[in-house]
């Protein structure tokens, strides 16, 4: 298995940020740790070879980018204003600095986009407001409201980074046209992970009140932890 390691000085970030990538062709997938999780968490974790036959037949090429949760949604002791400030400059990390990778690496335009837990948000957030650019998104076991970590403050800048709100109030026309014709959403929690599920569900009716179609995956149980993500990333990964 081809086992890349790379890191430079993001001036996104202002900081040193690390990459593992996996695979050598296919589909490029760009995949988000869960909260404050680490860019080699995916590998040690096991996904890296549950997916084994996607990159061996090169199926499936994987970019595994480092968190700075910590520094943003997780920063208790920074003004929930900053905490969305600093997201965004780690939006700005993946779309500058690391999107010019895959895409120096990989002629496969073929985005997909996913990760488990608060990476499935990241994953989600992202895709949704790149519709296009992420060609297919995969959140397991998200959840796409983040108000919990705002103590009660609400801005421009969060509305549109907290995809229930952004996108209950979509309407411009080009815009639900391109989630329709050219983002694959698949949403895939467990039946009874309680606000989790019911935060699944609520996405997936705004969704279909936009007339967006996509796939919810409920699996039985729980359904939240790396046994199960292990079992459906590669069932989801390229097809629903």
């Amino acid at each position: 298995m081809n086992r890349e390691y790379h890191t430079w000085h993001s001036p996104s970030l202002n900081r040193q940020m690390e990459l593992l990538i996996f695979g050598h062709a296919g589909a490029p997938v760009l995949v988000f740790p869960t909260s404050q999780g680490r860019f080699y968490q995916w590998e040690d974790f096991g996904m890296m070879s549950a997916l084994h036959e996607h990159i061996e037949r090169g199926w499936n090429q994987f970019y595994c980018v480092d968190s700075v949760d910590a520094e943003s949604w997780y920063c208790r002791s920074c003004h929930p204003a900053d905490r969305v400030i600093r997201h965004m400059q780690y939006e700005q990390y993946i779309l500058n600095e690391v999107i010019p990778l895959i895409n120096s690496r990989n002629d496969n335009r073929y985005l997909i986009v996913t990760g488990a837990s608060f990476g499935a948000y990241h994953a989600v957030n992202f895709a949704f407001r790149h519709p296009g650019l992420a060609r297919r998104v995969i959140g397991l076991s998200g959840r796409y409201d983040m108000r919990s970590f705002m103590d009660g403050y609400y801005d421009d800048n969060f509305y549109f980074n907290n995809p229930v709100d952004y996108m209950k109030n979509l309407s411009d026309p080009a815009l639900l046209e391109k989630f329709r014709r050219e983002l694959d959403i698949i949403l895939v929690c467990g039946r009874d992970a309680g606000e989790e599920t019911e935060n699944n569900r609520y996405m997936s009716q705004i969704l279909w009140d936009k007339g967006i179609w996509h796939a919810l995956r409920l699996w039985d149980g729980w359904a939240h932890d790396w046994p199960w993500w292990r079992l459906q990333l590669p069932m989801y990964i390229n097809g629903a």
